[in-house]
C-alpha cells in the first residue's frame, strides 16, 4: 500500500533515531501509508494530511525540528522502523501483543473498532463477522481487519496494498464486503454512497505511535507530547477530523 519515497537513500547507516540525533539531523521522519482518512491521506494539493499527521507535526514542533513523511506499505512500516529507517510509525496502527513484542508502542490516542462495509444496492447485508462465512472479502494486507477475517472458517480473503483496491474490488463485485476500522470506514461511505456499513464489531482496540523496541529516550518523549495534548489540543483534533465523517 503506498508509494515508497526515500528514493534509495540509505537512512538506516545514517539514523538511529535518538533525540539527540533528530534535532541534529533537524527533522522527525515518520512512516505512514496514506489511504487510511481521516487519519492519513493524501489531499486534492498531493500532500499527505490527517489525524495522525497533525499528531506528528505536533510532535515534530516540540522537538523543534522539520516533519518528514515517508509513505510506505503498511506492512513494511515496523521492518523500515526496526531498521532505522524512519524514527516513529504513525499509521493508525493497533497495539497488538504480537506487534508490541518486536516494536514499543507509546500510550494508546485513539480506540477503534472495525465495521463490514457492503455495496448498497446488494442483498447481503451481514450483521455480524460469521455472517462472511462462505463470502469473498477485501481486506488490507496486515491490518486488524485482515486479522480478524482470518480467524472465520470458510472465507475466501483477498489482500491489497491499499484500501482504495480493496474498494474497488467491491465496486466491481468481486468480493462481497471490506472489513476495515470504522472511522476510515465512516470517511470511505461518506465520500462513495454506494457502499455502507452494514455492521460495526466491537473489537476493543487501541491504536499506538510505533517505536523502536528499547528507544525510551524517544518513547518518553512522545508519550509526554501525547499526554499533553490529551489536555486540550487532542479534542480539537478529534473535532477536525471526525466529526465531518458522521
Amino acid at each position: 500500500m503506498g508509494r515508497c519515497v526515500y528514493c534509495g537513500t540509505n537512512y538506516g547507516a545514517i539514523f538511529a533515531g535518538t533525540l539527540a540525533e533528530i534535532k541534529e539531523r533537524g527533522k522527525l521522519i515518520i512512516g505512514t501509508e496514506p489511504t487510511f482518512p481521516p487519519f492519513e491521506y493524501v489531499n486534492e494539493n498531493n500532500e499527505i494530511v490527517g489525524f495522525d499527521i497533525d499528531i506528528a507535526k505536533k510532535i515534530a514542533e516540540e522537538l523543534g525540528v522539520e516533519l518528514e513523511i515517508l509513505n510506505l506499505p503498511f506492512d513494511s512500516l515496523i521492518p523500515a522502523l526496526m531498521s532505522d529507517k524512519i524514527d516513529l510509525i504513525v499509521a493508525g496502527m493497533t497495539i497488538t501483543e504480537e506487534r508490541a513484542k518486536v516494536i514499543d508502542f507509546s500510550i494508546p490516542y485513539f480506540n477503534a473498532n472495525q465495521a463490514i462495509v457492503v455495496r448498497e444496492d446488494g442483498n447481503f447485508k451481514p450483521e455480524k463477522l460469521e455472517d462472511l462465512m462462505g463470502k469473498k472479502v477485501a481486506v488490507q494486507l496486515g491490518t486488524t481487519g485482515d486479522l480478524v477475517v482470518s480467524e472465520i472458517e470458510k472465507v475466501s480473503i483477498t489482500r491489497f496494498q491499499k484500501f482504495t483496491d480493496a474498494f474497488l474490488e467491491l465496486q466491481n463485485k468481486r468480493v462481497d464486503a471490506v472489513v476495515l476500522d470504522e472511522a476510515v470506514a465512516n470517511a470511505y461511505v461518506k465520500t462513495f454512497p454506494k457502499f455502507i456499513i452494514s455492521a460495526v464489531i466491537d473489537t476493543g482496540e487501541k491504536y499506538g505511535i510505533g517505536v523502536k523496541k528499547g528507544n525510551t529516550e524517544l518513547l518518553d518523549f512522545v508519550n509526554s507530547v501525547l499526554s499533553n495534548m490529551f489536555k486540550s489540543p487532542y479534542d480539537l483534533l478529534v473535532e477536525k477530523w471526525f466529526e465531518e465523517t458522521k
